[in-house]
């Protein structure tokens, strides 16, 4: 009898090799998408994004093509409580959120291991670039993809091995190039589809309309230098990110940048470029792949931002907190981020940025 598993289908190239490759390995696949937001405000014409009414239809297709069953799971109030609300709380707070990795947590790893359950599925399948091997105690350990401009295990750092074990990566391994050149042998109707890039529920390019439609009002504020002489008038916070640079308005003898955001005063906080450095971070709610930290103590490369090239840094873990003392400063140590912790190309684990450390 064939085992069986879900196939999390987001309709682009990825996810469907993937569940392709999983029943070449001989599993019944059975293809899932999830229903996460009313696409019915989407403004015509907008592309970029996944989880789109288009993107469930090409979902379809390739099921359809493969000879899957294929489901619509209706998420949409999982989606607002985990995601969306923690989205929007973290931006009113005068932080810059990463809602792609609550995404992953708990609706992709969660959400969808609770419907394989259900199912009498061993697991979930996803086009994750990101690599699961067992270790010598037969532990499941987390590494970065080969291909360092598609890997994603930035996003995936709160996964635990538990989860791990009921979970497939089957193109996290392998280049793009070669991702397509399955698609396309296969003559998968997706095969030349263009990747999805952007928050998928920012339906109209505007951060701030969204958030104004979800209750938060724009009130006008000072920018201060660090010693907090005021400098200008800022047009609300909700504009406004840590290493900022561009749209600021303020003329100086050099050019400034946003180092932090005050939302109780209402205050955007410039410096110059030296000032945005950051010899250390805080970050809260700290999780590990194995369950806990190597050590009380160790070293580390810490990833502070998806596309940051990462630093080598001694990490402390304590209460549920990470402090890391960076090797060498690092700019715009951003709140509200992911801080990821890595050995070599595996992950470690991580948590979220509360705080920049001088």
């Amino acid at each position: 009898m064939k085992k069986r598993i879900l196939a999390a289908m987001s309709g682009g190239v990825d996810s469907s090799v993937a569940a392709l490759l999983m029943q070449r390995e001989g599993y019944e696949v059975i293809g899932i998408s999830m229903d996460l937001y009313d696409f019915s405000v989407v403004t015509k014409g907008r592309s970029g994004t996944c989880c789109s009414l288009d993107d469930l239809y090409d979902a379809r297709r390739v099921c359809d093509q493969l000879g899957i069953p294929y489901y619509v799971l209706n998420l949409r109030e999982e989606f607002r409580k985990e995601v969306i609300d923690p989205f929007v709380q973290e931006y009113s707070s005068g932080r810059t959120p990463n809602p792609c990795i609550l995404c992953n947590e708990h609706l992709k790893f969660r959400a969808l291991l609770r419907k394989a359950d259900e199912l009498g599925a061993e697991g979930v399948g996803t086009g994750h670039y990101a690599v699961i091997r067992r270790g010598e105690t037969g532990r499941c350990r987390l590494f970065a993809s080969p291909d360092a401009s598609k890997d994603q295990s930035y996003f995936l750092f709160s996964l635990d091995a538990q989860r791990l074990e009921r979970i497939r990566f089957p193109v996290g391994g392998m280049p793009k190039t070669e991702v397509r050149r399955i698609a396309g042998e296969a003559g998968l109707p997706v095969f030349e589809k263009k990747e999805s890039q952007d928050v998928c529920f920012v339906t109209d390019d505007s951060y701030t309309q969204f958030l104004s439609r979800k209750g938060l009002k724009e009130q006008e504020g000072h920018f201060v230098d660090k010693k907090g002489a005021v400098l200008g008038a800022h047009r609300g916070i909700l504009r406004y990110t840590v290493g900022q640079r561009k749209g600021l308005g303020i003329a100086a003898k050099e050019p400034l940048y946003v180092v932090a955001i005050d939302a109780e005063k209402n205050e955007v906080i410039l410096g110059t470029e030296d000032e945005t450095l950051a010899a250390g971070a805080i970050a809260r709610n700290a999780t590990f792949v194995a369950g806990a930290p190597p050590a009380a103590e160790f070293r580390a490369t810490a990833k502070v931002r998806y596309r940051h090239a990462g630093v080598t840094a001694t990490v402390r873990c304590e209460g549920g907190k990470i402090q890391v003392r960076f090797d060498a400063p690092q700019k715009s140590v951003t709140p509200g981020q992911a801080l990821v912790l890595y050995d070599g190309d595996e992950v470690l684990g991580g948590g979220w940025i509360e705080c920049a450390s001088v």
